[in-house]
């Protein structure tokens, strides 16, 4: 069993005029949603064994604050190629994940994250995907599970959809 968690960057500040986005760094609404994200997956065991994560400055620190709430802090690593990454891109680096790695995170941006979990969920509840296949928001943070015991055979609607969370519902189920 293999269980791939996605996590879309916190929300960021507007472009300033001539900077790169790239170097687009977190709001504080942002802020909050990624210590929230990681504070959830804290609180439902949802531990990965490694973490990837693109080098741009507002997926670095929607790991940098969600990783505050994870005890033992997980292994990361920064990977250029999923900034702006392709569909095809995002398949191949989780399919040559370690076979060691049971459940692996990404943190990226959409639309690759959008169009990724819509191509791997075949299964799940049905509102749930419907929701996940409308929007992916940021901080929106997708849960999915795998039958197989290797990451190479990875292919389309092989998960099941475990869980969709953003932070409006995790918001509303703590009130």
């Amino acid at each position: 069993m293999r269980r791939l968690l996605l996590l879309r960057h916190a929300k960021a500040e507007r472009s300033q005029d001539g900077g790169r986005d790239h170097d687009r760094r977190l709001s504080e609404r942002g802020r909050r949603d990624a210590q929230q994200a990681g504070a959830y997956l804290a609180r439902h065991g949802d531990m990965p064994n490694q973490v990837i994560v693109s080098p741009a400055t507002r997926t670095r620190e929607t790991w940098e604050l969600a990783a505050t709430a994870l005890t033992p802090r997980p292994p990361f690593v920064f990977e250029p190629r999923v900034y702006e990454a392709s569909l095809q891109t995002l398949l191949a680096i989780v399919q040559k994940t370690a076979p060691g790695v049971q459940s692996l995170m990404m943190i990226g941006h959409n639309p690759g994250m959008h169009e990724l979990a819509a191509h791997l969920i075949g299964t799940g509840d049905v509102d749930t995907r419907q929701r996940l296949l409308e929007a992916f928001p940021t901080s929106g943070l997708a849960i999915i599970d795998f039958a197989f015991d290797r990451w190479d055979r990875l292919h389309a609607q092989a998960g099941r959809l475990e869980r969709f969370v953003t932070p409006r519902s995790i918001a509303a189920a703590t009130d």
